[in-house]
């Protein structure tokens, strides 16, 4: 049976390194890619960082009630898990990871129940937060205020997750991230 490791955080707060780190590290791990409605950054690729429909298209799967799980992150940006998705690599006999935004990570912990390991990566302070988004370049300031103001709200919810993970050091965090994977896919 099919293990869930779902990892939420703020945007900025380095929750898709610590994805592809644990991904490259153990291969019993399947990435599950989430539908979103935002336009496609340089360096995506649709399909493999996530599956980029329009909002009818997003609209269309509710109405069928296509996905687990989805909501409404910012003005212009849906984001949800295809249950096609999750059925399509349960299939592959693997256990499945999740890099998805709080609300989403707090519906998957829900759903999946104890199957799943829920993660919140904090970040050790909010000024330090916009800086990382500063200097990942893919927003404007609006954009990036938008985002800070979204993170107060998630870090409230931090606490509802069964495990938080501090990433103030990228390879420190990596190293908890992974023993916390292990333990838990071992029990």
């Amino acid at each position: 049976m099919s293990k869930y490791i779902i990892l939420s955080a703020p945007s900025g707060s380095g929750k898709s390194t610590l994805t592809s780190y644990l991904l490259q590290n153990l291969q019993s791990l399947s990435f599950s890619v989430s539908s979103t409605t935002r336009e496609i950054r340089k360096n995506e690729k649709d399909g493999v960082d996530y599956y980029f429909i329009s909002k009818d298209e997003f609209n269309k799967h509710i109405k069928n009630d296509e996905f687990i799980e989805w909501e409404q992150v910012y003005n212009d940006d849906f984001k949800g898990t295809l249950k096609s998705e999750i059925n399509r690599l349960i299939d592959e006999d693997k256990n499945i990871i999740f890099d998805v935004d709080v609300v989403g990570g707090l519906n998957l912990k829900k759903y999946f129940g104890s199957n799943s390991l829920s993660i919140f990566i904090d970040v050790p302070s909010l000024a330090d937060l916009e800086s990382r988004l500063n200097k990942r370049g893919t927003d404007n300031e609006s954009k990036i205020k938008e985002r800070v103001e979204k993170a107060k709200m998630e870090i409230s919810h931090k606490d509802k997750f069964d495990e938080i993970i501090m990433n103030s050091n990228i390879k420190e965090a990596s190293k908890d991230i992974l023993d916390l994977v292990i333990k838990f896919l071992t029990v």
